[in-house]
């Protein structure tokens, strides 16, 4: 881990909004997920929330770039289940959606702690989705198509968020809480070690979040494999 990475990790990990969102409504194209996985991190968006499409859910790595290692994204089985989870946390939900109560999306207010729900490719935001809404939104269309892509269109109203949050200075500090810093400073900075915890169930290692290191990288190792092999010789 050099310096400058770890110091552009840091500088991303800064400008993380936790309590900006985007939750997918059944968007089926796995093309245009990653280009919304992609879109988040480009904006600061700390998190994805996804309700499962019916082949389940998957992020072209191509498409998203590496995106998916820097955006949080969490699933649900069901539009209730996610708004529900998201409303209790306290999130206005916007759903970008023609309807007669929609505003234009840069009169909406994305400084408060709000949710962008984007509808899927041929039905758009689900009726559930928009009924428990608080708030519709659109972008005026100029031309002659009715619609743009959903990627392209997520991409246009975090475009605004960024805009406004920057302009009330809430890029200004760190907002994550300080245990998501380090448990995200420790992914990005050690990917491989990440997944090999992770697959098998293992805490993280202890690591300085001044260098970004592992603080005894061989005898964290020593210890998982004494777990995970109780009955090998001790200088396995």
């Amino acid at each position: 881990m050099t310096p400058e990475r770890l110091a552009r990790i840091k500088q991303t990990l800064n400008r993380r909004q936790p309590d900006l969102c985007v939750l997918t409504d059944q968007i089926h194209k796995p093309r245009n997920l990653s280009a919304i996985i992609r879109s988040c991190d480009a904006f600061g968006v700390a998190n994805l929330h996804a309700v499962w499409p019916r082949q389940g859910y998957k992020a072209f790595r191509k498409t998203a770039g590496g995106s998916q290692h820097w955006v949080t994204t969490r699933t649900h089985r069901t539009m209730r289940d996610a708004t529900a989870a998201l409303k209790s946390q306290g999130h206005k939900l916007v759903a970008a959606q023609l309807s007669e109560r929609a505003i234009d999306y840069r009169d909406a207010d994305f400084t408060v702690p709000c949710v962008l729900i984007m509808g899927n490719e041929v039905d758009g935001v689900s009726p559930e989705a928009a009924e428990q809404a608080d708030e519709h939104v659109i972008i005026p269309m100029m031309g002659m198509v009715e619609s743009l892509n959903v990627s392209a269109a997520c991409a246009i109203i975090l475009a605004e968020a960024q805009r406004q949050r920057a302009g009330a200075g809430l890029f200004d500090q760190c907002r994550l809480p300080a245990e998501e810093y380090n448990r995200l400073l420790f992914r990005w900075c050690h990917p491989q070690i990440k997944r090999y915890c992770d697959d098998r169930r293992l805490p993280y290692p202890p690591f300085d979040p001044d260098t970004g290191d592992l603080v005894d990288g061989v005898g964290w190792m020593a210890s998982v494999r004494k777990l995970r092999h109780p009955d090998a010789a001790s200088d396995f």
